[in-house]
Formats: C-alpha cells, sequence, structure tokens
C-alpha cells in the first residue's frame, strides 16, 4: 500500500487533533505531530475524539519543524487558504506529506513563498476564512486516496437486520 503522511504544526486544540488521528487511523495514514502544541498528548478531549482508535494509529512526534524535516523526506504538500491551486490540482505520489498548519495562523509563511508549487487550498466562497482543520485534512486525504484508488481500503458495505418488504 502507497505510504500517505499526515503533518499537523503546532495544533492547537485537542478534539482536532483526535479527529484527525481518528481519520489517520481509518485510511491508513500516518500521522506526524509537530510541536509546540497546545495541549498535552493525554489530554481527554483528544482521547475522546479518536476513541477506540489509538490501536490502529502510527503516530510520530516532533519538537519543532525543523527536526521534522531533518527526519523525512519525499514530497511535501502544504495545505493553506493563501495558495494559488487548489487541492486537486496535483498529482499526490507515493509517501507524500499533507501538511497543515495551527488552528489560528496556519502554516509558516516562508514554508508558503518558498514552495508556491507545492502549496494548495481547498477551495471556499471568498467570505469563509477557513474550514475547520480537521475537516480540511479529511478532505486533503480523501483526495488522496481517491486519486491512488484507495488501496486497502474497504469500499463496500452491507445492511444488517434490514427487510426490506415483509
Amino acid at each position: 500500500m502507497p505510504t500517505l503522511n499526515i503533518v499537523m504544526v503546532e495544533p492547537e486544540i485537542p478534539q482536532n487533533t483526535g479527529n484527525v488521528a481518528r481519520t489517520c487511523a481509518a485510511t491508513g495514514a500516518r500521522l506526524h505531530l509537530v510541536g509546540p502544541m497546545g495541549f498535552n498528548i493525554d489530554d481527554k478531549k483528544l482521547k475522546r475524539a479518536g476513541l477506540d482508535y489509538w490501536h490502529l494509529l502510527d503516530i510520530t512526534y516532533y519538537n519543532s519543524l525543523d527536526e521534522f524535516f531533518s527526519k523525512n523526506h519525499g514530497k511535501f504538500f502544504y495545505f493553506s487558504t493563501k495558495a494559488k491551486y487548489k487541492h486537486t490540482d496535483v498529482k499526490y505520489e507515493d509517501n507524500c506529506y499533507l501538511l497543515f498548519g495551527k488552528e489560528t495562523a496556519g502554516l509558516p509563511e516562508k514554508l508558503l513563498y518558498e514552495n508556491p508549487d507545492t502549496t494548495v487550498r481547498i477551495p471556499m466562497i471568498e467570505e469563509a476564512r477557513s474550514l475547520n482543520l480537521s475537516n480540511s485534512v479529511a478532505i486533503g486525504v480523501y483526495e488522496v486516496l481517491r486519486q491512488w484508488d484507495y488501496p486497502e481500503l474497504s469500499a463496500a458495505g452491507n445492511l444488517r437486520n434490514y427487510k426490506w418488504d415483509e
């Protein structure tokens, strides 16, 4: 299975991080948390959002962006409201990294300025400042997986205990 990496840079809200962790666990994506974070990793709100999915999670912690970049290599895509390309305009390759910034400020502008061709945005109306972080991550994850044809993910469900006509 191709590897998808989700990177949260300095997340501030534990519930968002818990929801992202659950998305990563359910899709097989690896989660990278870059500090400093606005909460402790044992926060009850964080655990509640991810609830019974923590055992499925592949997670790595870093103290800083410098540490993250020194330990990881691949193609990096930066999600930002300041991008000129849509998240659907690029081709995501195996072992890519999707980076998302903290809720109040996004990613450092230096990163965006230095990487204009791999900085992408999720379209929205002009009047909206941004989407919720965990929703943005889910949109990004599923666009990559759609391009990869959902490798190793179950795409079929089945109804239980439903009687059509009796």
